[in-house]
């Protein structure tokens, strides 16, 4: 049974400086894991990702992981799994991964995401919630509108994402707990991961 899931999002290279990560039943990365988007950042990701003690790990590309668009990723353990747009079932618990290709980011792909999900781990944040930026003092969401109106449809338990930096944290709202996971902060200081424990 998943009690546990431990959010991280947007380490842009930096994951190997998150030591003693806290235990959980399932580890969730939300995409850009790396920089500049090389085989190399990637490979070094997925094997520290990998080397990680957790039960169940889950990662998506973000748009920083440009290297991975349109990849087939092998060879990870059979506990560690990549998802692009599709779904996987842990101990009764169903997670389904939604990818961020700025040049590939395909709305008909979204808005195929079924339902039964419980956990829907996405990189862009849903419109209008903790995806908001200022831009020289003026506050602009950087969500996606087709994203949330999906959710209105699927009404995942929870929804995971990053790729806003301003916007870490957690909200609930209509029945769905939000978390945006974005570690790494635009002064290079880190967030802490987010601990979820299901209800």
């Amino acid at each position: 049974m998943i009690n546990t899931i431990l959010c991280l999002s947007d380490t842009h290279g930096f994951h190997r400086r998150f030591r003693d990560l806290p235990k959980a039943d399932v580890l969730v990365h939300c995409g850009d894991f790396c920089m500049n988007g090389t085989e190399d950042e990637a490979l070094d990701f997925m094997n520290w990702f990998c080397d990680l003690p957790h039960r169940h790990k889950i990662f998506i590309p973000g748009n920083h992981d440009v290297c991975l668009f349109g990849a087939k990723v092998d060879g990870l353990d059979a506990n560690c799994h990549f998802l692009v747009h599709e779904g996987i079932t842990l101990e009764g618990t169903t997670f389904y991964g939604v990818p961020f290709f700025m040049e590939g980011f395909e709305d008909r792909l979204v808005r195929a995401i079924p339902a039964g999900v419980d956990v829907l781990v996405s990189h862009q944040p849903p419109f209008g919630i903790l995806d908001e930026d200022s831009v020289e003092g003026t506050a602009i969401s950087y969500g996606s509108e087709v994203l949330s109106e999906q959710l209105g449809r699927v009404k995942p338990r929870y929804c995971v994402f990053g790729h806003v930096h301003a916007g870490y944290g957690v909200l609930r709202q209509c029945g769905t707990t939000y978390v945006n996971a974005a570690l790494v902060r635009s002064s290079g200081r880190m967030n802490a991961p987010v601990l979820l424990k299901m209800e």
